[in-house]
């Protein structure tokens, strides 16, 4: 990596990491008051991002082993966040999803970020605007790719 890009690359994220701090005082006292540990929140978001998965696929995409995430969702299930059913293929098989619940809190948790973004973006120009979809639309086709 040339000099350049990697002091722009540096530049980037200590600005990103700026702006998260920008966002946090912010943050809704709901939000705040989620009785939910990091592994959870991981699952939930993994559920919301990818639908109902089994429990192998939360496991990896949650980066822990199967027997923890059948012990996090359990505790996410008790919560009334997450359904566990069965596979209607293999009944061996457990599939995942969010409950009504666990949607309204991801999708407020979502809600909540996007006005914050959508409050800052209103004041850029349209140059800026277009400047910032080609760097996202660049990074989602890294992830694509």
């Amino acid at each position: 990596m040339s000099e350049d890009k990697s002091i722009l690359t540096e530049q980037l994220l200590d600005l990103t990491e700026e702006l998260f701090h920008v966002l946090v005082p912010g943050l809704s006292l709901d939000v705040l008051s989620l009785d939910m540990t990091v592994a959870q929140m991981r699952v939930m978001f993994t559920l919301r991002s990818k639908g109902p998965c089994s429990m192998s696929t939360i496991a990896s995409n949650s980066n822990v082993v199967p027997s923890t995430a059948t012990g996090i969702v359990d505790n996410l299930v008790s919560k009334g966040l997450v359904i566990r059913e069965d596979d209607k293929n293999d009944r061996r098989r457990v599939i995942c999803r969010l409950s009504d619940d666990g949607k309204v809190m991801i999708d407020g948790i979502w809600t909540w970020g996007r006005s914050q973004i959508e409050t800052l973006l209103d004041h850029l120009t349209p140059e800026q605007l277009g400047n910032g979809c080609e760097v996202v639309k660049a990074l989602i086709g890294l992830q694509d790719g």
